[in-house]
């Protein structure tokens, strides 16, 4: 398995014999950085960059993801290699989980299960008790839940007593979850890692037969790879709560040095994004026992191994059951 790289300032990408050559343009110097494209997994642009036909089918050829986003951190789009496995049969299964609603509202609940319990873990090691035991209630709300829209409206609910504490546990402000603009700088913080576990999470799909449109929780759309959110929600508790909360609460991450706001609302700038990126890689890169394998894996396979268990889940071959984090 490769590494994941970041670009952050605008520049042009190339291919240059078996290596990729990033060319950054600087005041009176052009920095040039060379991978080899083996140790190449995927590439995330922060920044706009140039690159041509030659340099995308070069990556295809590698089985590269490249990763989009604009200047103020928002998620744009990825380019996905040609898709290698392709199963007929995996595809009419997964449609069949989709159009059966009693299929499609078990595997649905499952995801809001295993995001519920993630929250509730990291607000039990904080002693936020009353919070705790409202979510705790909530996740027994979900065994009777009858539709798609109650599911959706439990986990809303549970995610707004969770973020009703967010300010306690960081000292800075969040009155309410705001996507688009974000008006502080919490709410920037939340989309920007949000974006990036969508990243990782569909990057992992695009390596299973999977179709990545067809989803269960959120429902699917011609826009968007709406199972990549499903499976996000049990993640984003683990890689992107825990650690917004670490960098603030250790005063890496500061509201006067990294962040700006304009027009579009408030958004960290590239020092804050360079710094919350390092910290995220390097907690994906983390190991970690993994009980049900009885061995240490990165933080990163985890996304991985939960795939193949629903992908296993929709063969009919075991029943999936949601990462609950123990830690």
């Amino acid at each position: 398995m490769g590494r994941s790289y970041y670009v952050f300032s605008p520049g042009v990408v190339r291919r240059k014999e078996n290596t990729i050559v990033i060319e950054i343009e600087k005041e009176d110097r052009i920095e040039r950085k060379i991978l080899p494209v083996e140790d190449v997994e995927q590439i995330f642009f922060m920044s706009d960059v140039n690159i041509n036909s030659r340099f995308l089918e070069f990556v295809s050829k590698n089985e590269i993801t490249l990763h989009f986003f604009n200047h103020y951190g928002y998620y744009t789009g990825s380019f996905f290699p040609r898709k290698r496995s392709i199963s007929g049969f995996v595809l009419v299964k997964q449609v069949e989980h989709y159009l059966d609603s009693e299929k499609r509202l078990a595997l649905a609940s499952k995801f809001v299960s295993g995001a519920l319990h993630n929250i509730r873990r990291i607000l039990e090691k904080r002693g936020y008790d009353e919070v705790h035991e409202k979510i705790k209630k909530y996740e027994e709300e979900l065994k009777s839940a009858k539709s798609i829209v109650e599911l959706m409206s439990i986990e809303a609910h549970s995610r707004k007593a969770y973020y009703s504490v967010w300010s306690s546990i960081t000292g800075w402000e969040l009155v309410s979850r705001e996507i688009r603009p974000p008006s502080n700088e919490l709410n920037a913080l939340i989309s920007f890692g949000n974006s990036l576990v969508y990243s990782y999470v569909l990057k992992e799909i695009y390596h299973t037969p999977l179709n990545p449109a067809i989803s269960y929780l959120h429902e699917p759309s011609e826009k968007r790879f709406s199972l990549a959110l499903d499976i996000s929600e049990i993640f984003k508790p683990i890689f992107v709560d825990r650690l917004i909360f670490r960098l603030i609460n250790q005063g890496i991450l500061k509201k006067d040095e990294h962040f700006e706001q304009d027009l579009e609302g408030v958004f960290l700038n590239e020092t804050g994004r360079k710094i919350f990126i390092q910290k995220f890689d390097e907690l994906m890169n983390e190991t970690i026992l993994h009980r049900a394998l009885g061995r240490k894996v990165r933080y990163q396979s985890l996304i991985r191994l939960e795939i193949y268990k629903i992908l296993k889940h929709i063969l009919g071959d075991k029943e999936y059951k949601p990462l609950k984090v123990w830690w």
